[in-house]
């Protein structure tokens, strides 16, 4: 999967030498949890993936998206 998200826990998560296992009891959710986000589940609950990430420095915020309009002139 191409989700920056999981990218960033992945490598961040490598990076240190956890495994999954070891990223759970560190930031205090499930083991099933840290498997559905490497997996990219479609709903997580945002208060978990920022305890996730607040273990490395990052949390989840507004970013800018727009969809492309077919019809649209570039």
């Amino acid at each position: 999967m191409n989700d920056p998200l999981i990218q960033f826990v992945k490598a961040k998560r490598k990076a240190v030498r956890m495994t999954q296992h070891d990223l759970a009891d560190r930031a205090g959710v499930g083991l099933r949890f840290i498997r559905d986000l490497e997996q990219g589940k479609a709903s997580l609950r945002l208060d978990k993936v920022n305890q996730v990430l607040g273990l490395f420095g990052h949390r989840m915020a507004p970013a800018p998206f727009r969809e492309a309009v077919d019809d649209e002139k570039s």
